[in-house]
């Protein structure tokens, strides 16, 4: 019979790939300061764009790099009172989602002012870099819950936005989303509309605490997420199912412990085998949260090993 240990492990993410190309790497205009600036400068000469000594005719120099520091800063205020800064896309400039299109900048505008009204979205901006000449690409995650109906679903939706500058005003002039949900992202995909509705679904999931975290990607199949450390009690047993470990795991969150104190139950519980033939197994259950946990956790695993 394989013995069983308790321990607690405070468990950290690794950090996420996708923000190798944070905005670590790239300096800035301030969104404060931007603002000031407009007042008396035109958006072409604000981010010094613009080479006014050439012929209207011919291509403007471009420089990218300094629209990717504007859309760090600019992004992030997309369904917020502020808003995005609508002088630095063309009126003519072209939107394409897989259920969405428009061709102007108030549609455009429209579009965005819809979402903010009917699903509540928050939009988190991952990374921005030049992906072509006249191109940059930013990778984004948006939560929305559809206000409209009394379950107010939530929905989310993980992709690539791919903004198209164009050379002879230095504005950008298309902007093409790609979702990673679906593999047909043309307008219009019923693929896209079908992930829509099934995103309303009334569906339940059980009331239980569950680490705090963020979805970078989210496919039809799996979900890519970044979580805040959390704390785990950990056991050790001899099979993947009914092992003496996860009894003596849930029975320390009832009550056997060295405080009799039991705990709310959490999700997810965590299922490890760490050999080939399946009997080394870890079985870890989640602690909740809370603004005393170290002190009263401290208390509760009195004797037993503490591992980062």
């Amino acid at each position: 019979m394989a013995t069983t240990q308790l321990s607690l492990q405070i468990l950290r993410p690794l950090p996420a790939a996708s923000q190798t190309c944070g905005r670590q790497s790239y300096g800035f205009q301030s969104r404060n300061s931007a603002i000031r600036t407009r007042k008396n400068l035109k958006w072409a000469l604000r981010l010094s764009l613009v080479d006014q000594n050439q012929p209207q005719s011919q291509s403007r120099g471009v420089d990218v790099k300094q629209l990717v520091d504007f859309l760090y800063d600019d992004l992030p205020h997309l369904f917020d009172d502020q808003g995005i800064d609508r002088t630095a896309y063309d009126e003519r400039v072209k939107f394409r989602d897989p259920i969405t299109k428009h061709d102007s900048i108030s549609g455009y505008l429209f579009n965005i002012t819809l979402l903010k009204n009917l699903f509540r979205p928050q939009f988190f901006l991952h990374w921005v870099k030049q992906t072509g000449t006249y191109e940059i690409t930013t990778r984004w995650t948006m939560v929305m819950k559809f206000m409209l109906l009394p379950w107010k679903p939530e929905l989310v939706f993980t992709g690539t936005s791919i903004m198209g500058i164009n050379p002879q005003t230095g504005k950008f002039s298309s902007h093409l989303d790609f979702w990673d949900s679906i593999g047909n992202n043309n307008y219009f995909s019923l693929e896209g509309l079908w992930n829509v509705v099934k995103q309303l679904r009334i569906y339940k999931t059980p009331d239980l605490e569950t680490p705090r975290y963020q979805i970078l990607k989210r496919t039809a199949n799996y979900e890519v997420r970044k979580y805040s450390p959390f704390i785990v009690v950990e056991a050790n047993g001899d099979k993947l199912s009914g092992s003496n470990g996860f009894n003596d795991v849930t029975g320390y969150i009832f009550g056997k412990n060295s405080t009799m104190e039991k705990i709310p139950m959490t999700t997810p519980v965590f299922t490890q085998a760490t050999d080939a033939g399946l009997s080394k197994v870890s079985i870890q259950i989640v602690l909740p949260l809370e603004k005393d946990l170290s002190r009263r956790v401290s208390s509760a695993l009195l004797g037993f090993k503490i591992q980062n």
